[in-house]
């Protein structure tokens, strides 16, 4: 269990992961009380915001924006990078992969002014943040491709079109998968930051700003433990999808 590179069994690595978030909870329930609540109090917390359903409303309204922007931002990288291959459309995705390196706290004025309303505004917000990440990830999923898959398809006589069909849009399509389940937690991680610009519409972004005026540090973690919860089940999710539409990938 401490040597490099050693692997065990699934039970062992429960079994281990259990013990490691016991001993964890312990050290900090054994803490003096202060300004960080204890895990009794969180989970107190925690049960109170799970049996609410204004809870379960704003999530859905949170997750919902989220699915909408992921629908967008994989539209767009699909399309750009696709193109990619072609030199007119090259500097284009070039161009929205440096996109990532730019902040959106000077950008949302310009963003506001382009939406009509505060639902447009985080929708167009949450994709320009995630295109650039997803757009990277894809191109350099692009770029590694073996030059062999396309020299098979020349040689079976496939026009260029025809190995970007086979190679890329098909051949690659198990990858996007991936890609998207990589990056979804950017678009978990932004959705708390834009609701907060708008917060007529709800969302576990607003619920978690008006805990955070108040310091109201129990609801506050609570809330947090699930939204991680949350983002882990649809991390699984994702995975789970994969394997079931490319059932060759577990091969």
């Amino acid at each position: 269990m401490f040597r490099p590179f050693e692997k065990i069994s699934h039970t062992t690595a429960l079994t281990l992961v259990t013990l490691q978030v016991i001993v964890f909870l312990s050290l900090w329930q054994s803490l003096p009380a202060g300004l960080i609540p204890s895990p009794l109090k969180i989970g107190e917390g925690l049960g109170g915001l799970i049996t609410s359903s204004l809870l379960w409303d704003n999530v859905l309204v949170s997750l919902v924006l989220t699915l909408k922007a992921l629908f967008f931002s994989v539209l767009i990288t699909l399309i750009f990078s696709y193109l990619s291959v072609v030199p007119f459309f090259r500097p284009i995705a070039q161009f929205i992969v440096k996109c990532r390196y730019l902040t959106l706290t000077g950008l949302i004025f310009i963003f506001t002014l382009l939406t009509r309303d505060g639902s447009q505004l985080k929708l167009s917000l949450l994709v320009f943040g995630i295109v650039p990440f997803f757009t990277t990830s894809f191109m350099s999923v692009i770029l590694q491709t073996n030059a062999q898959e396309f020299e098979l398809c020349q040689t079976l006589g496939y026009s260029r079109w025809q190995c970007l069909y086979e190679v890329i849009i098909v051949g690659k399509a198990d990858q996007v998968f991936d890609i998207v389940r990589q990056n979804f937690a950017i678009a978990w991680m932004m959705i708390t930051m834009v609701e907060g610009l708008s917060m007529s519409e709800g969302g576990i972004g607003t619920i978690l700003i008006k805990y955070n005026k108040y310091n109201d540090l129990v609801h506050v973690i609570a809330l947090q433990t699930v939204i991680f919860c949350l983002g882990l089940f649809f991390d699984y999710l994702l995975k789970v999808l994969r394997n079931w539409f490319f059932p060759y990938t577990k091969l």
